[in-house]
């Protein structure tokens, strides 16, 4: 009997466990009719260290069923990192990630596994819309990837999120790739592997509130960026071309001008605006090879991307 895993990172999510614990009895107890096959299932609940009962109620729904493995880290290390500790304990021949707050339906998964049985190594659910995101929210993500796959030569998959499964092959691959400024969903692309998308329609989240504020999401943003492609720092190189290649035909016109014409005084609004957009592309440079630089800077230390303070036996 095939083995399936299911990663659920948990970060502040009380509410929400207990009916996801409810939902996915019915899938794990091999009672849904849509699933092809009967498997072997284990839940690998990530804690992330959470602030709230999360750790509680995880600790008393893996006494009551051992289906539901836990880890728990020591302290929060960013739903990245918490990913790749389930793909260190994941044990299935293939694996189901999924988000605890029941966006991602539990319907879709036998649909997975079916595409899994006909071959595919990386089954992706692709977003039909995107529940109740704001506008804001909606415009920003879609100019995101748009930037993102202009910038890179591995294409990012727009719409589609970390709701997926991964055949073994996918999972030990990943796993393989220890960096701790990790952009998991660059990273799947990376790897490649036979793709399949599975369409599902986002559901409301169960209970409380999105973790994901416009200042995190933002900074995602710039991690996923600078994690996946160093486009930025030819933009900056290119800029920096410009530039000079402008100053210096401005300042042949400048010289022309004084020999033919004479210009004693004037020029001074024209020299500080052209001072202060110099000085500006170089911040812009210096700040986007600082990025970088900073990357190096923490991959150097080698340091575990998660420490595990408890865990299930």
């Amino acid at each position: 009997m095939k083995k399936v895993s299911l990663l659920i990172p948990v970060y502040n999510e009380e509410e929400s466990l207990d009916s996801l614990h409810a939902a996915l009895l019915p899938l794990i107890d091999n009672e849904l009719p849509e699933l092809p096959a009967e498997y072997e299932w284990e839940v690998i609940l990530i804690n992330d260290g959470s602030r709230d009962r999360s750790l509680e109620i995880i600790r008393r729904i893996n006494a009551g069923d051992p289906r539901f493995r836990y880890v728990s880290l020591s302290r929060n290390f960013g739903k990245e990192n918490a990913m790749l500790a389930g793909f260190d304990k994941a044990e299935g021949d293939c694996m189901v990630i999924m988000d605890a707050d029941l966006q991602h339906p539990v319907a879709t998964i036998p649909l997975m596994l079916r595409e899994w049985e006909d071959g595919w190594e990386d089954v992706y659910g692709r977003r039909l819309s995107r529940g109740k995101e704001s506008i804001f929210r909606r415009a920003f993500t879609k100019t995101y990837y748009s930037l993102l796959n202009k910038a890179t030569r591995v294409e990012v998959l727009p719409d589609v999120g970390d709701f997926r499964l991964l055949d073994r092959k996918a999972i030990d691959a990943i796993r393989s790739m220890r960096e701790q400024q990790r952009y998991t969903k660059g990273l799947y692309c990376w790897a490649g592997f036979r793709k399949k998308p599975v369409d599902f329609v986002t559901a409301d989240r169960m209970a409380g509130a999105t973790k994901m504020s416009a200042g995190r999401l933002i900074n995602l943003a710039l991690e996923g960026i600078t994690s996946y492609t160093t486009a930025p720092l030819r933009i900056a190189s290119v800029l920096g071309f410009l530039v000079s290649t402008a100053s210096i035909a401005y300042m042949i016109y400048i010289i022309c001008k004084t020999l033919i014409f004479g210009d004693p005084i004037q020029g001074f609004p024209t020299l500080i605006c052209a001072i202060l957009f110099l000085g500006g592309c170089q911040l812009l440079a210096l700040g986007i090879i600082g990025e970088y630089i900073g990357k190096i800077y923490v991959e150097s230390k080698h340091r575990p991307p998660y420490i595990i303070a408890e865990e299930s036996k």
